[in-house]
């Protein structure tokens, strides 16, 4: 038994039939050339020969009674083929299907008496690639941690063929076993709660006074931000790093700058399209990673951030701006603060989401913000191999979550940037079509900034 921590039982809490609380990734490999008919299957067989599972893949929540998410039990017996699964698309298996069978099994709960995650090994696109979907528990692990941990099993030399899978991966760096009782935790929290009043009068000033930060509750109403049903929909499209570099080194800001520029033309297009834009800029939240080198340890690190996403605005190159200085700004407040101090602020920022379950709180108060749009880095610019096949694709599946049913995530991937877009199946209709606007919206950034 091991305590489960306050952020991670959040997960578990907040989770239910409507709102899953899971992250994924939706990934497509191409077969090495020398590959045979069964390519496929063999990798199957090869995974499930790799048994010896590390504690985060063995654990879930224990139940006493009618008590549970207080502490974690650990199987020392896991099935595998339980966990890695084999599928293949019907004819004529085109991208679609994938993001189809990918949209079903994103809207899917995990099983709370079994390890808290899954992978789909998928066969039978009509281009001769095969597709891999993975969910883990958002209890177990961060976005960020998940990515890096499958990175890991990967190998820039498409010669290797070992077989390497998350699951019994050892983590980099040594955890050192929490032997703390929970109320000394309690007592550790309460300090970190009294750290926080040394800073407190510096950052209500910069907050209030200097407005350098963009605050909760001043995002529109939009017709993302309603309650939301169990179904996703998911949609993933790959752009060349190279074009979005172009704009990045024309404008002087960041590639994330660029990234929500991007995603806040393409929501303009879309809510246009939908008769649906609001009057006021859209608001977003923008995780950022508060781990330290490669850490790629589970459990949840993650502060936000909030961005005005200027859809007011028609002039993509304003747009950028804008959304360039509200980043900076943001920015300069939040790493004047140590970690602990870091993390109240995110709660703040977030905060907002727990009201959005009070009945008919969504539809008469403000959001606390519109959209989460994360820029999840894998740290790898080279191309990478599995047993030889490469990935062609590494699309990031996040949560909708009630009072925003739209996630947009972002990871490179060699030369490319993959966007993979989770929507509330009912509450967000064509979601797809935003594919197509993200296009439009770079072409948009090119030409406004002369590349």
């Amino acid at each position: 038994m091991e305590p489960i921590s306050p952020t991670d039982a959040l997960f578990l809490i907040g989770e239910s039939r409507e709102h899953p609380m899971h992250v994924g990734a939706l990934q497509l490999f191409e077969p090495p050339e020398d590959a045979g008919p069964h390519f496929v299957r063999e990798s199957y067989q090869a995974m499930l020969e790799c048994t010896e599972l590390q504690p985060t893949f063995r654990k879930h929540p224990a139940f006493f009674g009618g008590i549970t998410n207080v502490a974690w039990s650990f199987d020392k017996n896991v099935e595998l083929d339980y966990h890695l699964r084999r599928s293949a698309l019907p004819e004529p298996g085109r991208v679609r299907d994938l993001l189809e069978l990918a949209s079903r099994l994103h809207g899917s709960l995990l099983d709370r008496h079994r390890p808290l995650w899954e992978a789909h090994l998928v066969e039978g696109l009509q281009d001769g690639r095969y597709a891999v979907y993975t969910k883990y528990h958002h209890s177990l692990m961060d976005g960020v941690s998940a990515l890096r941990l499958i990175q890991r099993a990967f190998t820039t030399d498409p010669d290797d063929d070992e077989v390497r899978v998350p699951w019994n991966l050892p983590p980099r760096k040594k955890e050192r076993r929490n032997r703390r009782s929970l109320l000394e935790r309690a007592a550790g929290t309460a300090g970190s709660a009294f750290a926080l009043a040394p800073s407190s009068v510096k950052l209500a000033r910069a907050a209030l006074l200097e407005q350098q930060l963009t605050l909760p509750f001043r995002a529109p109403r939009s017709m993302f931000n309603v309650r939301i049903g169990g179904a996703r929909r998911v949609a993933a499209q790959s752009w060349s790093l190279d074009r979005i570099k172009a704009v990045k080194s024309a404008t002087g800001v960041t590639v994330n700058d660029v990234v929500l520029a991007m995603s806040s033309g393409a929501l303009r297009a879309y809510l246009l399209e939908q008769n649906a834009l609001p009057t006021d800029p859209l608001i977003a939240m923008v995780p950022v990673n508060l781990r330290k080198g490669d850490d790629d340890r589970g459990g949840n690190l993650v502060g936000t951030f909030l961005c005005n996403l200027a859809t007011d605005l028609d002039d993509a190159a304003k747009r950028l701006k804008i959304i360039s200085t509200s980043i900076r700004d943001t920015k300069e407040v939040f790493q004047q603060l140590p970690p602990v101090q870091q993390l109240v602020l995110s709660a703040f920022n977030i905060g907002g989401l727990f009201f959005g379950l009070i009945p008919g709180y969504l539809s008469a108060a403000a959001p606390p913000f519109n959209i989460v749009i994360s820029n999840v880095s894998s740290g790898r610019t080279e191309p990478m191999y599995w047993r030889g096949a490469r990935l062609d694709g590494n699309y990031p599946l996040s949560i909708a979550l009630e009072g925003q049913a739209v996630n947009i995530t972002v990871t490179n991937n060699a030369n490319n940037l993959d966007f993979g877009l989770v929507g509330c199946r009912r509450s967000v209709p064509h979601l797809q079509r935003l594919l197509g606007h993200l296009e439009t919206s770079l072409k948009d950034l090119e030409r406004a900034v002369g590349v």
